[in-house]
């Protein structure tokens, strides 16, 4: 029988001894895992020359009435395409709801809601997301890459992007600073 647990709604959190460099130090929001594989947002690191206006003028709407901020490296896979992870205060018809604590949304909508200022009261955006087909995930989590921690929306949401890591170790009880490469034996 098998008794596979999933993990939607917590936090991947780079391990020291992470193989994959473009995932050193992050932190990843895990929105769908199931027995098809999985797929979050990593919301660790801002991209630079990218803000929420300019990617709202490459569609035309006007974000004029809202303060500007950086728009989020979320993953190697298709990184054109746009996610937003918003409190459960919004919702629209695409969104996915994560664990009670967040919501996912990739359509239009959510940018011009935000845009006219009728959006979530929290968000972040980004470009691109992680994924993994199935079994991936959990092969990777048995090796050195990755650490799950709860997810968290306070964390997710009002932690500055550079701090997310540290943060989200420290809320899992674990002093990152601690943190060394590789695994020991006993």
């Amino acid at each position: 029988m098998d008794q596979t647990t999933f993990f939607g709604g917590h936090f991947l959190l780079a391990l020291p001894g992470m193989a994959d460099l473009r995932f050193d130090h992050s932190v990843i929001a895990l929105c769908v895992h199931d027995s098809d594989g999985a797929m979050g947002i990593a919301v660790g690191e801002e991209m630079e020359g990218v803000s929420l206006h300019g990617l709202l003028d490459s569609f035309e709407i006007d974000g004029s009435a809202i303060p500007d901020r950086p728009v989020l490296r979320g993953g190697p896979v298709e990184p054109r395409r746009g996610f937003v992870l918003h409190s459960l205060d919004w919702s629209g018809q695409d969104m996915v709801q994560v664990g009670g604590q967040w919501g996912l949304s990739g359509s239009l909508d959510i940018l011009k809601a935000i845009a006219q200022g009728r959006g979530p009261s929290r968000y972040l955006v980004a470009l691109g997301y992680a994924g993994w087909g199935p079994g991936q995930l959990e092969r990777e989590m048995t090796s050195d890459s990755w650490f799950l921690a709860p997810g968290n929306a306070d964390l997710l949401f009002d932690v500055p992007t550079h701090r997310k890591w540290a943060a989200s170790y420290a809320a899992a009880g674990v002093d990152a600073s601690h943190l060394v490469r590789g695994a020991g034996s006993a």
